[in-house]
């Protein structure tokens, strides 16, 4: 079991830039990679991000590409994304997930999941 918490949620200007953090514990050997999703309010969870936690190849969202980086320190079992030229409708909860088997945009297969962060943009 694994598990997740994230930090660095918060309210911030449209234009402007957030750092989530997602600090893993538990059976971390066991990890293949790590994502991030996100949920507005009344709309379906999305893929953002995700990285391998071996080799570290990054997937992204075509809307958050250019804009938000995903990166791991392995040492500190913590995957991180930098949010950038924020936008109002990034407002939403952002969640962590971890994979123990595959990595890609599909949240079925993430196995363990954070509380959640709210990041909110203001116009």
């Amino acid at each position: 079991q694994v598990q997740l918490v994230e930090s660095g949620g918060g309210l911030v200007q449209a234009g402007g830039s957030l750092r989530l953090s997602c600090a893993a514990s538990g059976r971390t050997f066991s990890n293949y990679a790590m994502g991030w999703f996100r949920q507005a309010p009344g709309k379906e969870r999305k893929f953002v991000a995700a990285i391998r936690w071996g080799g570290g190849s990054t997937y992204y969202a075509d809307s958050v590409k250019g804009r938000f980086t995903i990166s791991r320190d392995n040492a500190k079992n913590t995957v991180y994304l930098q949010m950038n030229s924020l936008k109002p409708e990034d407002t939403a909860v952002y969640y962590c997930a971890t994979s123990t088997f595959g990595v890609g945009s599909d949240e079925t297969i993430y196995d363990s999941w954070g509380q959640g962060t709210q990041v909110t943009v203001s116009s």
